[in-house]
């Protein structure tokens, strides 16, 4: 008797139809043509002609791929420059440039935990974060959203080496983590606290130097952040902050770093250049946030149901799966992208759209997006 050993597939696209769940590519062309409001560039630099510049610089004086892992070829000045900035600015010891955010988490939760450790994890981590928690063979615990008093209860009943994780701003919401009392209670348990501050940096602190500067958390030995420079850096990249002592672990430890190709050098210059064009113009961060707020106070001064933005995220209700996809698709049939998220990429299964905040976005804009979104929305 045959067998086809992918039939099983099948089941499961008309399971996701069923649902309306079923995911497509739609790949964008290189002129815009729509009001974005769906990606992560939150200060307007993926295209800004100094950081397109560095990045056709440094594919021509580099190479186009980093031809290797960074312990064989893969590592070049701009990398080490740019570890060295990125730490400054954030005021950390030390940074280690990954090739994704993804492979950062990765990184930092399989290196500094394993087999008898524990780790305590949000609710509303990140898909990164939760392969990472797998990953690490250590016991993880997923207590309740932003509840440091369960992350307490857990590292207090576990009384060995344990770290704490969490988002410094959640992706589905746009909420911030309480990062000050997690950090209480990580310190006062003697446990480590890993922060992927992905949405936080180039947004939050002063001059956008990250969620934990604005904490007042930033250098002390028990902390480590992650960050993506695919966000408000526009490029592409992950990196782990810490104490130079953890970096140096990682170095030798991380199999995401050490087994993987290093970041391409076009991607470390355009971010490099991002940095440095942050430092020069620390306003952009304000804008993010300013224009997040004008998001949210427009539209749910109109009646629509949001969630108040600490960043640069807006998430706004969708009464469910199809109407969201529905929602999503008017807005762009009338010129403004936005995100769609829905289960299973949302923990509580309420559907929402997802509009992001840029710093470059005119007032005129603004006024565009929240009349298309309202104009579109859902009845039921």
């Amino acid at each position: 008797m045959s067998f086809a050993p992918f039939d099983w597939i099948d089941d499961e696209a008309r399971r996701r139809a069923d649902a309306g769940l079923v995911r497509t590519l739609r790949p964008r062309p290189a002129e815009p043509e729509l009001l974005d409001l769906a990606s992560n560039d939150y200060l307007g630099l993926t295209r800004h002609p100094e950081v397109t510049a560095a990045a056709a610089e440094a594919a021509h004086r580099w190479g186009a791929g980093a031809t290797g892992s960074r312990l064989v070829t893969g590592s070049t000045a701009l990398h080490a420059d740019l570890e060295r900035e990125l730490a400054e600015f954030c005021g950390f010891e030390a940074a280690l440039v990954l090739s994704s955010g993804y492979a950062a988490n990765l990184a930092a939760l399989t290196a500094l935990t394993g087999r008898g450790s524990l780790i305590v994890s949000d609710a509303g981590n990140h898909a990164s974060i939760v392969d990472g928690c797998r990953l690490s063979r250590a016991h993880t615990v997923v207590v309740p959203h932003a509840d440091p008093e369960a992350v307490a209860k857990e590292l207090r009943a576990h009384g060995g080496r344990a770290l704490a994780v969490t988002d410094s701003v959640f992706s589905v919401d746009g909420d911030a983590a309480p990062l000050p009392a997690l950090a209480g209670v990580c310190r006062t348990e003697g446990a480590a606290l890993l922060v992927d501050d992905a949405h936080g940096l180039g947004v939050l602190g002063e001059g956008g130097r990250g969620a934990l500067a604005a904490a007042g958390l930033v250098g002390g030995d028990g902390i480590v952040t992650t960050l993506t420079l695919s966000k408000s850096l526009g490029s592409q990249g992950g990196a782990v902050l810490g104490p130079a002592r953890v970096i140096d672990h990682l170095v030798n430890a991380a199999r995401t770093f050490i087994f993987d190709t290093g970041l391409a050098p076009a991607a470390t210059g355009a971010a490099l250049a991002s940095l440095r064009l942050l430092r020069r113009e620390p306003a952009r961060a304000g804008r993010a946030r300013t224009v997040a707020t004008a998001l949210y106070e427009r539209l749910t001064a109109e009646g629509l149901t949001a969630v108040r933005p600490d960043a640069a995220v807006v998430s706004v209700r969708a009464p469910s799966p199809d109407a969201a996809v529905r929602w999503a698709a008017d807005c762009r049939a009338a010129g403004i992208a936005v995100g769609c998220f829905r289960p299973p990429s949302v923990p509580d299964g309420i559907s929402r759209l997802r509009l992001t905040a840029r710093a470059d976005l005119t007032e005129a804009q603004i006024a565009t997006a929240v009349a298309t979104v309202l104009r579109t929305a859902p009845l039921t």
